[in-house]
């Protein structure tokens, strides 16, 4: 009967599926509920969601496609490595795009830009209040995204965004190592990014977001420097 139902509204219930299992999987990689190296195997998540291999297997290209996970030559897949190698690379165009992003912000937002980027800082000081690290990741993506958004540049903004979501594994390695010691003084960064995006100040919301950036970076790396014992697949 399972088999019929399924079969009686096939594109509805087959993009639904994919879309699903896309973003379960997602956010489970990028939050490290499944650890690099984990394995991926197409028949266990068609037996956890219920459904046939072939949404299973559209979600897992897409993943791919955003180098979450890697199919290795013997056929298996698993959970893409962090790489740690090319870091200093990825920390050079993460600091470039938060001064773009918070610079365009300053000399094209709207009026209506502010309100959805002030939600998102206020959410964000309530996940640190509440030592959410989970929570405090995807609202500090969500805040600087919305930055970019204000640019008014997709291309920029598209490109951050995918940096940003790379940053969700490194940044839990992060609070996960230091007990979640969460830094209050990112919330007073936000404040002062939003009150020179503004004043229209662009010089201002450049210094700020290259300072905000390289202060996220320097902590990582002084992490990655350190013996920390990071009980993760590399």
């Amino acid at each position: 009967m399972a088999d019929t139902d399924t079969n009686s509204t096939p594109e509805r219930k087959r993009g639904s599926g994919v879309k699903m299992v896309y973003d379960l999987l997602r956010d489970e990689i990028l939050d490290l509920v499944l650890p690099p190296g984990s394995p991926i195997d197409e028949v266990q998540l068609a037996e956890r969601f219920k459904m046939s291999r072939t949404p299973i297997r559209e979600a897992l290209v897409r993943l791919a496609g955003e180098g979450l996970i890697e199919t290795l030559p013997n056929r298996s897949t698993m959970v893409s490595n962090i790489d740690f190698l090319n870091l200093n690379t990825f920390f050079d165009a993460l600091v470039l795009m938060y001064r773009v992003t918070t610079r365009l912000a300053a000399r094209n937002h709207r009026p209506e830009d502010l309100a959805v980027i002030r939600g998102f800082h206020e959410d964000y000081a309530a996940a640190v209040n509440a030592r959410d690290a989970l929570r405090m990741i995807s609202t500090n993506a969500a805040f600087h995204a919305a930055i970019a958004e204000a640019g008014r540049n997709p291309y920029f903004t598209s490109l951050f965004r995918r940096l940003l979501d790379e940053g969700r594994r490194i940044l839990r390695l992060y609070y996960r190592s230091y007990d979640e010691q969460f830094p209050q003084r990112f919330v007073d960064e936000h404040a002062e990014i939003i009150a020179a995006i503004e004043a229209r100040d662009i010089e201002a919301a450049d210094r700020l977001g290259k300072a905000h950036a390289e202060q996220i970076v320097a902590q990582v790396q002084k992490l990655f420097s350190r013996d920390v014992g990071i009980d993760i697949a590399l």
